[in-house]
């Protein structure tokens, strides 16, 4: 696997990321990644529930495999327009207060209006107040002071803003010259990028895998649902391609691929994990296996959709999962090579 694609997947994370798309709110990411697999030639469509599922191809539709990634991340939703015409948020999936304090956020109202702000905690100035950093972090003291002259509840309304109102926070994406992919959100749409690279390694090379491979970009992976629809008829295994974790009491880095042999919602597939590892060795991938403490995956999903199916999960490490996380092109190009080992592409 030439480096080449690992560079084109960091390439197209990078857009990705670019495009705001919460659990929920993830109709604009869903179209982009349908219209990149589709330039590229592939079969793309958008499902039901919002996601997306691509035919990448193969001979043997009666043992299928799908990769699955989601497009989706953490963000924010209007829960009060407080009396002072600033917001009290609540969490799309696990977004943290004290992991979003002082980013700039997009409020997108539903007239269109797209309104910019900050979240602070309540009374954020050190200078005047004694308590600051003794405060407790949640959503309940943090509010969203907009970058608009209002002055109470009405003048916000007046904007267009109300409760319900989609809340996302600036991604804040830079890629350094050594390499590492510094970024809100590579939680997962660095593996949208890497499923990106291994489909134009799969055109370029003009290569049909053995068996009927499919791509499933989700859009509710962070609520627990994304992966639990939309499998095509002759999938026996599915793989999650998500983060790895990094992390004390973990031995993976952000420039390798982790294969997750167990989580928080149990052990993945014996077989499918050993399957896993010998690709990694095959194809010369500087790989750990690790067990992470609090992790779920698109592919448990689908498992407790009722499908009968071997699963697995693999991905670029990826250190202050939830936070402003980092990576590195090394880990995005070691989780390629696994996969193009798994497929014997």
């Amino acid at each position: 696997m030439d480096k080449k694609y690992a560079d084109y997947a960091v390439e197209q994370t990078v857009k990705l990321l670019a495009i705001d798309s919460p659990t929920g709110f993830a109709h604009r990411a869903a179209e982009w990644v349908k219209n990149a697999f589709s330039e590229m030639g592939y079969d793309a469509k958008l499902t039901v529930k919002g996601g997306v599922l691509i035919d990448l191809g193969g001979r043997d539709e009666t043992d299928g495999l799908l990769l699955e990634a989601h497009a989706d991340t953490l963000g924010g939703m209007v829960a009060e327009v407080k009396s002072n015409g600033r917001l009290r948020l609540t969490a799309l999936g696990g977004m943290q207060a004290a992991n979003g304090e002082t980013e700039n956020v997009r409020v997108y109202a539903r007239n269109g209006r797209v309104v910019e702000g900050t979240l602070q905690l309540v009374n954020a100035s050190v200078h005047v107040n004694g308590d600051y950093a003794s405060t407790n972090r949640s959503f309940d003291t943090t509010e969203v002071v907009l970058d608009e002259d209002v002055k109470n509840a009405q003048d916000t309304r007046n904007l267009g803003i109300e409760v319900g109102d989609i809340v996302c926070f600036d991604p804040r994406t830079r890629v350094t010259a050594t390499g590492y992919i510094k970024s809100r959100f590579l939680d997962d749409k660095l593996s949208v990028g890497i499923l990106l690279g291994l489909a134009k390694y799969m055109k370029d090379k003009n290569v049909t895998p053995a068996r009927r491979v499919y791509a499933h970009v989700t859009v509710y992976e962070e609520v627990g649902h994304g992966g639990s629809g939309s499998v095509p008829a002759g999938v026996t295994e599915a793989i999650s391609v998500d983060m790895g974790c990094v992390g004390e009491g973990l031995t993976c880095t952000e420039r390798q691929v982790s294969i997750c042999a167990k989580d928080s919602g149990g052990p993945y597939s014996y077989d499918v994990v050993g399957a896993l590892i010998e690709a990694a060795k095959a194809e010369g991938a500087d790989y750990a296996v690790d067990v992470y403490p609090h992790y779920g995956s698109d592919v448990e999903a689908t498992l407790r959709s009722g499908v009968d199916i071997r699963h697995g999960l693999i991905g670029a490490g990826v250190y202050a999962s939830h936070g402003y996380e980092r990576s590195h092109v090394d880990g995005v190009w070691n989780s390629l090579k696994v996969l193009k080992g798994y497929l014997k592409i």
